[in-house]
């Protein structure tokens, strides 16, 4: 296995205005995706934000440490030539929400569930016109053909950079309705991680925390905060 690793070559990164957009350059030289697609961005905000995280590096580059700048490639090396796909795929979640999905007991469950859980379907109702139905336990749940539709119009609404922000909301959090309000501003983004987690906080709190499990969490969690500040810098 090669030990090669990225090195940085370049003085200084910079935004830079272009025909579609903007772009990165370091010193005279464009970034391109990992396919090699020309790195343009919607915005000046978000290319300014890529050339941050690539000043920031080192003597060796860190994708890790990159997250804006694999948001941007997502959405142009993936998104934008799987569109359709991917609206597909995130459409799923509308049929399989999150909270849609209800303990049975324990009581405690079930009230913070409710509490959490039941103004954001209000919220989705009211705003966007989806009324989505509730059971009890893991068998699937159908929803109306109308409110399949509403969400996933909500989706097409998307342009490719919102909508690689919005994939990574979805399937952190396991919710279309918690993406969408947080997109929209209805719910805050730490109080929409919050609420995705009650299962698994409920869990904890009855019979202790796993080390590892936590560690997972504060990485998924991370990611999601930065699904948002790309999704701002999009709409920026």
């Amino acid at each position: 296995m090669s030990d090669w690793k990225p090195k940085r070559f370049w003085k200084q990164a910079n935004a830079v205005p272009c025909e579609g957009g903007y772009a990165v350059h370091l010193d005279t030289r464009p970034v391109r995706t990992p396919a090699k697609a020309a790195l343009i961005v919607p915005t000046q905000a978000m290319a300014a934000a890529i050339a941050q995280e690539w000043d920031a590096q080192s003597k060796l580059i860190d994708p890790r440490t990159m997250p804006i700048t694999r948001g941007a490639n997502a959405a142009i090396d993936k998104v934008r030539t799987q569109r359709a796909e991917v609206i597909n795929l995130l459409s799923e979640y509308g049929d399989s929400d999150l909270l849609c999905y209800r303990a049975a007991d324990p009581q405690g469950l079930v009230e913070q569930q409710a509490q959490a859980w039941d103004p954001v379907l209000d919220w989705a109702a009211s705003s966007l016109g989806v009324r989505l139905n509730v059971g009890e336990g893991v068998m699937h749940v159908p929803q109306a053909t109308a409110a399949l539709a509403r969400m996933r119009d909500a989706l097409e609404e998307f342009d490719d950079f919102a909508l690689a922000a919005a994939h990574d909301l979805i399937s952190l959090s396991g919710s279309l309705i918690l993406a969408l309000a947080v997109t929209r501003d209805a719910v805050t983004p730490e109080d929409a991680w919050l609420k995705s987690r009650i299962d698994e906080h409920w869990q904890a709190s009855q019979w202790g925390e796993d080390e590892e499990a936590v560690a997972a969490e504060l990485i998924k969690r991370a990611a999601f905060l930065d699904a948002v500040r790309f999704y701002k810098l999009v709409i920026t």
